[in-house]
């Protein structure tokens, strides 16, 4: 996962702050996904056999992920690849294709009462 940027770019707008990790040593493979509010998730496997997944935490980690894989697997993209994006004087980074639509960034404090909504 390390290595597709667009998954991992669309799982960090899905869940702002999350850190992945890989190890592939032989042939197992381990991924880790870790999240400040206290969630994780483990998913190891041997060679090409589905992972075992352990999730902890206020949100499930690897059910967002696969979420995202699965769209990708359903429609051969991602809706990040070809996107608008609209960046406000608040510094929030907006994308938009279709009906999809996501934020990035924390609004400047002086500035968020006065950001324009993204146009549609």
């Amino acid at each position: 996962m390390t290595e597709s940027w667009e998954l991992q770019a669309v799982l960090q707008l899905a869940v702002p702050g999350v850190t992945s990790y890989y190890d592939g040593s032989d042939k197992q493979r381990t991924a880790w996904l870790v999240h400040p509010d206290g969630s994780c998730a483990r998913a190891s496997a041997t060679w090409i056999d589905p992972p075992e997944v352990h999730q902890g935490g206020p949100q499930r980690l690897w059910t967002r992920l696969e979420r995202i894989r699965d769209r990708l697997n359903a429609e051969g993209n991602l809706p990040l690849y070809g996107s608008r994006v609209h960046i406000t004087p608040d510094g929030v980074v907006h994308f938009a294709r279709g009906a999809w639509r996501a934020s990035y960034g924390d609004p400047a404090p002086e500035a968020a009462p006065h950001a324009p909504d993204m146009p549609g």
